[in-house]
């Protein structure tokens, strides 16, 4: 599914204050996007769309991603069953980011470790003075 309308050269003016969507895509035809909590604003993860993503994600209501590691388009919960409902879809100021706020339907998590939230852990610094990672919610 590629939908031609999505990602349509326009002039800067256009792309960052008109109303066309034309994402500005990077050399791997990739936009970030950042999922968070419709409820209570949690941030849940952070993944990438190619056009295909972002055209179906638009199209179902339902968030989709392209996966770097297994180079496919994905739709969230697809095996694990804890789809992303998506309630409202943003993208910034260069249309180079896409913001998405979701319900997760199913068991409530959006992290494949069990992890409501893909961002559990806490980065400190230690009593050594070295980074370490603190765990902020039980899986």
């Amino acid at each position: 599914m590629t939908d031609r309308s999505i990602g349509t050269p326009i002039d800067e003016a256009e792309r960052e204050m008109g109303a066309t969507l034309a994402p500005r895509f990077d050399a791997n035809g990739l936009v970030t996007a950042v999922v968070t909590d419709a409820d209570d604003g949690t941030v849940l993860m952070l993944a990438h769309m190619d056009a295909d993503a972002l055209a179906r994600t638009i199209k179902t209501g339902e968030a989709h991603f392209f996966s770097r590691s297994r180079r496919r388009l994905w739709k969230k919960g697809e095996t694990s069953g804890n789809v992303l409902d998506v309630e409202t879809a943003r993208i910034d100021c260069d249309q180079d980011a896409v913001w998405l706020t979701a319900r997760i339907r199913g068991s409530g998590v959006a992290c494949h470790t069990g992890a409501r939230s893909c961002f559990y852990r806490r980065i400190e610094s230690g009593p050594d003075g070295k980074p370490r990672l603190v765990h902020e919610t039980s899986r």
